[in-house]
């Protein structure tokens, strides 16, 4: 996967994470019992998997990000960055932007949510990506735990009540590989400033395009909010907040 750029949304000013980002940006905020920043992990990991070619799209307080990750030789990575501006917003926006500069490639482009935590198989994705010809794959999950109890209601009477069920649905989970060159078609069509999953892909659906699904079968986390934060298990995600050791030293 030497030639293969992945491309992590980390632009969002994090307004469900405040009073934290008023601070730092949200891919700073720290996880896990090293409390190393949120967006390490998914560097350390693309790095397991043998993708060296990352591009931050970043925005809100970006520079604390470059100043920490600098360009990723500490990782065995390259790290580049496009910042969103008034012009390239939004995630579409964020990815048309880095396209049309020349960082995404030309082959497929992994494109990996900025607060997503998932041990996820990187070459299976890709794998599947490629035999099926697609021009977008999305990683999904079976079932949706939803956060609040759901009633059933007929005639205005409650005759059920299911606390926080498990949806049987497939649940897309903010990391997909796609072909970079439907971003300039997109921008046509979508202007500079459109959602990945709430405009790009619906769109991609409409005109006919083959949008395939890879199934995560493990556990996933969006570390979307404080609420999801404070409910993060460091131990379900196992391999992936393995990163090596801090070296510390003493004096």
């Amino acid at each position: 996967m030497s030639d293969l750029v992945a491309a992590v949304l980390a632009g969002g000013e994090g307004r469900r994470f405040r009073p934290y980002t008023e601070l730092i940006p949200k891919p700073m905020v720290p996880v896990g019992s090293e409390e190393r920043p949120l967006l390490e992990y998914i560097v350390w990991w693309l790095a397991r998997h043998g993708v060296r070619d990352l591009v931050f799209l970043v925005g809100y307080r970006w520079r604390q990000v470059a100043a920490y990750f600098r360009d990723g030789s500490q990782w065995g990575v390259r790290i580049r960055y496009s910042v969103d501006d008034e012009r390239y917003s939004n995630t579409g926006g964020a990815l048309l932007k880095a396209w049309k500069l020349g960082l995404l490639g030309s082959d497929v482009v992994l494109v990996w949510y900025g607060d997503i935590l998932a041990p996820l198989d990187v070459g299976a994705l890709l794998s599947t990506h490629r035999k099926s010809g697609a021009r977008a794959t999305l990683a999904v999950a079976r079932g949706y735990r939803v956060p609040v109890g759901v009633a059933r209601v007929e005639d205005g009477r409650v005759v059920e009540l299911v606390e926080k069920p498990m949806l049987p649905i497939y649940a897309t989970i903010g990391i997909l590989a796609l072909d970079p060159s439907v971003l300039g078609e997109a921008g046509e069509a979508l202007g500079s400033s459109f959602d990945v999953m709430g405009d790009l892909i619906p769109w991609m659906i409409g005109r006919g395009m083959r949008v395939q699904a890879y199934i995560h079968e493990g556990p996933w986390y969006d570390v979307g909010s404080m609420e999801r934060y404070a409910k993060l298990d460091e131990a379900g995600l196992g391999e992936f907040l393995k990163a090596p050791p801090l070296k510390v030293e003493s004096h």
